[in-house]
């Protein structure tokens, strides 16, 4: 079951693409977070939806917000995905313990083995206050990222 709305959001550590530790917990009483959660790197839609979040960065990762994308990828793979695409913010490896974090979001697709395809805005003082969960192959819009952050 997916977390719900104005619930703490689970906290995590994750390596990113560079194997740097990332907590959520570091962005409490700082930034607001956009977390992301896809499916598999190099795969067309996340691919688009992360090239999105690349091309509208300044929107969403500024002094009050931080974009975090999460997949269950090795953070190898998410090196490389971040170098061939131009991803400037965190891809995190859910790898290992496999999907943990998607598992603690309720969004962890047990018959894929990856995230389903799912975001949430957490607030400065880590509450859930926007999410939105797609099928795998729909995209999520973009539009919708800055109305819930325009609305903290």
């Amino acid at each position: 079951m997916t977390v719900e709305i104005g619930s703490e959001a689970p906290d995590f550590e994750l390596r990113n693409q560079h194997g740097e530790c990332v907590r959520l917990a570091d962005f409490r009483g700082e930034k607001n977070v956009l977390l992301v959660f896809y499916p598999f790197a190099f795969t067309s839609v996340c691919t688009a939806e992360l090239g999105a979040l690349r091309d509208g960065l300044p929107a969403f990762r500024n002094d009050d917000a931080q974009v975090l994308a999460v997949s269950c990828d090795a953070p190898f793979s998410l090196r490389v995905f971040a170098e061939a695409e131009g991803y400037e913010f965190p891809l995190l490896s859910d790898f290992w313990p496999h999907g943990a974090a998607a598992r603690a979001y309720g969004v962890f697709a047990e018959d894929k083995g990856c995230a389903l395809r799912a975001s949430f805005v957490i607030d400065r003082d880590g509450v859930i206050r926007w999410s939105v969960v797609n099928a795998m192959p729909d995209a999520r819009d973009r539009t919708e990222y800055h109305r819930a952050l325009a609305a903290l």
